[in-house]
């Protein structure tokens, strides 16, 4: 789970259910990351704040200072006055806390001075139809660590060296009653706070522009259909390919949601076929930006030059 160099990269996953991409839903992250022996260009800590994936708010051991990344949140400061200094004075303790827990993991681990990373990540996500998740995990040197179980109120600890803080932490009282109700109560209210000041971008809807385009392999006569959805907000989108009214996922390759420069999303999914069977599919998606599902027929082929 964890991330090997700074500045913290945020990686987009794909949410494979009956579909090649997830459904609708609102979250709210934060990714911190320490590194030991730093470049001299790059900061030691670097915390970031994410909804719906967008950056909000970032902190790193250089400015010392969590500093504002997008307009909308700096509608809290109007309400809340101490909510900046407040962060960053949990910020500066947090990033305190990596320093000492480098130095405990790479004496646990019996590993020399050098370059070693320790990293934290936790959120709340809020779906359409308002069920909640919620999870905390922390990586060393780019393996899981240990993770929260909030089910089962207890840390599970993948690797040895983790049991010794898995049974820290749950010995301490309340410790993880406290982060299951933070997941699961606290978290939600600041996504819905948060999503009430960006409204207007981070609940607005942009629908989908799709292309399609094929290709005949020479080799087999076999085709090669590709799905473009390009331009939509938010970045969920319901994605699949459909044969006779059905979702079809043999043969068929997905690409993960990536951002455009614009702050839209874009995605692509492939299906290889029989060219007789060419009627029968179509690319099929659900998204907030469209007011009914949109199903949308294979383009004619073109062969590929020798």
């Amino acid at each position: 789970m964890a991330l090997r160099s700074l500045p913290l990269l945020v990686l987009v996953g794909v949410a494979l259910r009956e579909s090649c991409l997830g459904a609708s839903s609102h979250s709210l992250k934060y990714f911190s990351s320490s590194m030991s022996d730093p470049s001299q260009e790059l900061p030691h800590f670097v915390s970031l704040g994410l909804v719906d994936g967008q950056v909000f708010v970032h902190y790193d051991s250089n400015s010392r200072r969590v500093q504002p990344r997008v307009s909308w949140i700096k509608k809290v400061g109007k309400e809340d006055p101490q909510y900046w200094d407040r962060y960053t004075q949990r910020e500066r303790s947090n990033e305190e806390a990596f320093r000492e827990g480098l130095e405990i993991l790479r004496l646990r681990y019996n590993q020399s001075e050098g370059l070693h990373t320790w990293q934290w990540m936790y959120g709340c996500e809020l779906q359409a139809d308002g069920s909640k998740g919620g999870f905390e995990q922390y990586g060393y040197d780019g393996s899981t660590f240990i993770t929260f179980d909030k089910e089962r109120l207890t840390w599970v600890a993948p690797v040895p060296q983790a049991q010794i803080t898995q049974r820290k932490w749950d010995a301490i009282q309340g410790y993880n009653q406290r982060k299951k109700y933070f997941l699961e109560k606290e978290c939600i209210e600041w996504l819905k706070r948060y999503l009430s000041y960006g409204k207007e971008t981070l609940l607005r809807t942009e629908p989908p522009v799709v292309t399609m385009s094929s290709k005949t392999e020479v080799e087999d006569g076999m085709e090669t259909h590709v799905c473009r959805v390009d331009g939509f907000y938010p970045r969920e989108i319901d994605a699949s390919w459909m044969r006779d009214g059905d979702v079809w996922l043999q043969d068929t390759l997905c690409g993960s949601v990536a951002p455009n420069a614009d702050g839209t999303f874009h995605a692509w999914l492939s299906i290889r076929i029989d060219p007789q069977e060419r009627g029968h599919y179509r690319c099929h998606m659900e998204h907030d930006g469209l007011e009914e599902p949109l199903d949308v027929a294979l383009e004619a082929r073109w062969t590929l030059p020798a």
